[in-house]
């Protein structure tokens, strides 16, 4: 099967073709939501950042923004910002276009005839805007143009050593092809990075392996409390996780066999080929989005006790090594990796099979996440201390 995609004029190929309503802060969501129910084939979110933040969450929060925009999934963006607000449209939207040269369309609430003038401005714009989408036709693509996120959430036994594997595997194979593939959750690495840090590209790649880490485990301090008393979760306890060591050394897995050959910030633009670790924290829909703000147009997510959570930009493909989850949460699970477990199939077998349903995937085929409308947006609020 032959890969096919969306080619942008910015370079860069995406596998789906949205029209992104953008709300620049909390103020401007129901706008923005009122906007994309009335466009078929757009799609908007709840931003509750923007505003009243630190200058170091405010950053994350632009990062985000300008990344969802930047998406190669994201035919053009339609803009709204309230008027009043920290990461306002003037500013979100100058960020834009030096990262992207797709179409753009900026509206503020205050200026443009409050909530009712402002829906029908941007309704028109995100209509014209649909219509010159559908005009897209999908291309051949190579691998080389795609970037996978992985991720972990409601995280059981059978994650670690069923599902992340399966992962791995599928992300060796991308690799191999030309592909990028995303590493996340650095809080979850704790125990388990000094076998990141070994796989590293250069000694410089391997420190900052390291640093991230490190910076983790200060931030905790500061904050006066201890990883391990709330990692692992309940949930993880509950489906047999004993230690945060032993998470982290079943989240790695996902990161596959392959070299390290960069380390980059959350949400940051991601320019490297193969395996690339993103900071990020260990929640999983802030982590998602980093990921598809730094250009990920597909992503892979294990979940052993199982979680509905999609994203707005990118689609979310779900795995589970249990195969009591997969039969319970049928209608959110894309893939059941329980033969691992059961001993009825070995993780490279079984991430051949997942390579294949992402290779579906990026030739349109829509995840269970999509077809149920989950969009989910959570954007990191933390500060550095080093």
């Amino acid at each position: 099967m032959g890969l096919t995609g969306y080619k942008r004029s910015d370079g860069k190929v995406g596998i789906r073709n949205k029209v992104l309503i953008l709300p620049t802060c909390a103020c401007s969501s129901e706008t923005c939501k009122k906007v994309a129910d009335m466009v078929e084939g757009a799609v908007s979110f709840t931003n509750q950042n923007g505003c009243s933040q630190t200058n170091r969450d405010v950053q994350y929060t632009i990062d985000t923004l300008v990344g969802f925009a930047a998406n190669p999934n994201v035919f053009g963006t339609i803009l709204v910002g309230l008027g009043c607000e920290v990461c306002s449209a003037a500013r979100i939207g100058e960020l834009i276009r030096q990262r992207t040269n797709k179409p753009l369309a900026e509206f503020v609430i205050q200026e443009d005839g409050g909530t009712a003038g402002t829906i029908e401005k941007a309704s028109r714009a995100a209509l014209l805007m649909a219509e010159e989408a559908s005009r897209v036709n999908r291309e051949p693509v190579e691998w080389s143009d795609i970037i996978l996120g992985t991720e972990c959430g409601g995280t059981d036994a059978t994650s670690g050593i069923g599902a992340n594997p399966v992962i791995g595997a599928a992300g060796d194979l991308l690799v191999k092809a030309g592909g990028t593939v995303i590493l996340s959750e650095t809080p979850e690495f704790i125990g388990a990075e000094h076998l990141l840090a070994a796989r590293a590209a250069t000694p410089e790649i391997s420190e900052k392996i390291l640093s991230i880490v490190r910076e983790w485990e200060n931030y905790m301090k500061v904050l006066k409390t201890d990883l391990r008393e709330s990692n692992p979760s309940p949930g993880n306890i509950k489906g047999g996780v004993s230690s945060l060591e032993e998470k982290s050394l079943g989240c790695i897995y996902k990161g596959g066999t392959t070299t390290v050959q960069d380390v980059i910030g959350y949400g940051k633009e991601i320019s490297a080929k193969g395996l690339v670790i993103m900071d990020t924290p260990g929640n999983d829909t802030a982590s998602l989005c980093a990921m598809a703000a730094g250009g990920a147009c597909v992503s892979v997510f294990s979940t052993g006790r199982g979680t509905p959570v999609g994203n707005p930009v990118m689609p979310v493909i779900k795995i589970t090594g249990n195969r009591g989850t997969y039969k319970k949460m049928e209608c959110n699970m894309d893939f059941d990796a329980s033969p691992v477990i059961m001993g009825e199939r070995t993780a490279d077998e079984m991430g051949r099979q997942l390579f294949r349903m992402i290779e579906e995937t990026v030739n349109g085929k829509k995840t269970k996440a999509e077809i149920l409308g989950m969009n989910e947006v959570a954007i990191a609020r933390y500060c550095n201390f080093t």
